[in-house]
């Protein structure tokens, strides 16, 4: 990557439901900047409504990568999205002074802002008789033995997510010592500035948003977005809030309007475990979504200074 220092990533973090998107656009607008996606799930195509992707208008107004480009298939890693991100940053950067990163994805922040530890390589035949374990008897089998092993790492994991999952039980027992105590938290150099802003709202208020966004989705047509990837439910894109609730109700092992309530409640527990995630990340700037104006005079003084 061959940019120069006075180059400014203005990165946006927050819990689900925040008001990530809708600011992003604004700040994006503001500097006449494009946006890079930092989503685990916004990634893959097909599931629009469920990964709250942003609208056909949203793509219009502003230029955003990473956003509806890998197939349900693809098992897709930090790291590729890390190595992926820095190249596409080189390109913009020619052209952009400012580029926007938006999302709730912390390992894809994480891997993006600070670069990845040198974590030991899967072990082909632990991470096959992890999958058999996740097959016969469901996550929370994994999930408990993490939070036995690793309780740190386990109160700030996506806890449906199962690769992620597995790749911290691989590395607990490939090692012997704890997830979180191999990830040494160091930083690698960018060669671009980085600015961190958070969209904080007050608890009740977010979870009041949570339950109205869920409420929008389902009127905009997740019941039918669902119904059509439930012939792939067990692909890893899949096991994700909102979706694996409505395969139950599809299964029968739950009432629509009880499927409804469960994603209200697990969006609202990714929620907390996402505010813990960023919550250990000092250098982020917590600002109120509401008032974009005071947010762009910050960020205008920020990319200013590094001018300077």
């Amino acid at each position: 990557m061959t940019t120069s220092i006075d180059r400014n990533l203005i990165v946006i973090v927050g819990a689900t439901g925040s008001g990530k998107t809708d600011l992003s656009i604004r700040v994006a607008q503001h500097f006449k900047a494009p946006i890079l996606s930092a989503d685990s799930r916004q990634l893959f195509k097909g599931m629009p409504i469920g990964t709250a992707q942003p609208t056909v208008e949203q793509l219009e107004t502003v230029q955003h990568y990473f956003i509806a480009t890998q197939e349900l298939s693809t098992l897709y890693t930090c790291g590729q999205y890390e190595k992926e991100a820095l190249e596409l940053l080189g390109k913009l950067f020619l052209k952009y002074q400012v580029v926007v990163l938006v999302g709730g994805s912390g390992l894809y922040i994480d891997a993006l802002c600070n670069g990845m530890d040198n974590l030991p390589a899967s072990d082909p035949a632990l991470r096959a008789s992890l999958v058999e374990r996740y097959e016969q008897y469901g996550l929370a089998n994994l999930t408990e033995e993490l939070r036995h092993l690793d309780p740190d790492y386990y109160s700030q994991v996506d806890l449906n997510n199962p690769n992620r999952v597995m790749r911290a039980l691989e590395v607990c027992l490939q090692t012997g010592r704890p997830y979180s105590q191999q990830r040494s938290g160091r930083r690698i150099d960018r060669n671009f500035r980085i600015i961190k802003i958070g969209t904080h709202r007050p608890r009740e208020i977010l979870y009041e948003r949570i339950n109205r966004r869920v409420d929008q989705m389902m009127t905009e047509g997740l019941l039918e977005e669902a119904r059509k990837l439930y012939p792939h439910r067990e692909l890893n894109a899949l096991q994700t809030v909102g979706y694996r609730e409505l395969f139950d109700y599809f299964d029968g092992k739950c009432s629509l309007e009880q499927a409804v309530e469960l994603i209200k409640r697990n969006t609202r527990r990714y929620a907390k475990r996402q505010m813990t995630w960023f919550g250990r990340d000092e250098s982020i700037r917590w600002l109120d979504p509401d008032d974009p104006v005071s947010i762009l005079t910050y960020l205008d003084q920020q990319c200013s200074s590094s001018k300077t």
